[in-house]
């Protein structure tokens, strides 16, 4: 599968008409009324508008798809039939399968879904093949495969053209000194030519202090679409570092997921309203994907509030843009619309 570039025309129109605003006609000048019935034609205005506006925003949003690009299935720790990869990182505790993704989908008004590959399995895709058999169309995946491991690196090739059309990215790491791609050796480059041959998304999960090791690999294979996860780890870095993140909206290339937002209430309480303004700005809403909100907790509620309290700090987009973010992009990249 090729990944369809982003055309920013077709939500052009949309976009535009989504901020229009209607302009009542003045009323006659002659016409005089009380204070009571002032309020009470203000109360009903304002209720008016208001359903007025959630209907707007109902009706912008269900014209385009909602897409999840991120979430993680687990088999648990109990499955024979899948086990954990002993090299993986860590093990959950619970199963989060493909039918419960599928069922808190419906509930939540979700219709596709991204199921990111997890460490926990390194390059055993199995599960992952099973997700997405369960999935019927639905799911698509993204692969994990280990520029460091000859055999591993061998084997990506043949697997992405095999799932040609379910598999939309393949991710690499770069958050721990011991678990770190081998950054400016031809192992890295190769792997980077094989996902670009094979025509899908370069997935980046990394601290900003990693950024300058990518850089190469993102402006030399400028064809291949990079998906920057979880808003480039804002928190995990120091503001010199993001700063080299947030450059790279100046690759046409890049895409950036809003993944993983931290709340202010935890760890590191810093409020993230600054920064999703900061990406917005810079990848503007065409170029921005959604994810999160699924886990082995999930209910249809949880997984549905989680897009919402997103969209609190999108209020400054338009409801097209908003709705273009939370699904419309995702639907047109990955081959969906």
């Amino acid at each position: 599968m090729r990944l369809k570039p982003f055309n920013t025309n077709d939500y052009s129109t949309a976009i535009y008409f989504g901020r229009q605003q209607n302009h009542p006609k003045k009323g006659h000048e002659g016409n005089c009324i009380n204070r009571r019935d002032c309020l009470g034609i203000l109360g009903g205005s304002l209720a008016s508008l208001a359903l007025t506006s959630r209907s707007r925003a109902e009706k912008a949003h269900s014209d385009l798809p909602v897409v999840d690009t991120h979430l993680h299935c687990f088999a648990g720790p109990d499955s024979n039939k899948f086990p954990y990869h002993p090299n993986g990182p860590y093990q959950p505790n619970s199963a989060a399968t493909p039918e419960h993704l599928l069922s808190c989908m419906d509930g939540a008004g979700i219709k596709y879904a991204i199921v990111v590959h997890p460490e926990p399995y390194q390059d055993d895709h199995r599960y992952l093949d099973h997700c997405l058999e369960v999935g019927e169309g639905r799911l698509k995946g993204t692969c994990l495969f280990f520029a460091d491991q000859p055999d591993s690196l061998a084997a990506m090739p043949s697997f992405l053209k095999d799932r040609e059309g379910s598999i939309i990215a393949s991710r690499v790491h770069a958050y721990a000194p011991d678990r770190l791609p081998p950054f400016g050796k031809p192992e890295l480059r190769k792997w980077w030519r094989s996902v670009a041959d094979a025509g899908v998304a370069v997935q980046l999960h990394f601290e900003p202090r990693y950024a300058p090791g990518f850089e190469r690999y993102i402006q030399e294979f400028s064809d291949t679409t990079v998906i920057i996860d979880h808003l480039g780890r804002p928190f995990q870095g120091s503001p010199e570092e993001y700063a080299r993140v947030l450059r790279w909206a100046d690759y046409p290339n890049t895409v950036m997921k809003l993944a993983s937002i931290p709340k202010a209430e935890h760890y590191p309480h810093q409020d993230i309203r600054p920064i999703i303004r900061q990406l917005t700005s810079a990848w503007g809403a065409e170029r921005m994907i959604y994810g999160g909100g699924f886990n082995t907790d999930a209910t249809p509620d949880s997984y549905r509030r989680y897009r919402q309290d997103l969209l609190g700090h999108l209020s400054h987009l338009s409801l097209q843009e908003q709705a273009a973010i939370l699904g419309g992009n995702a639907a047109q990249l990955f081959g969906w619309s």
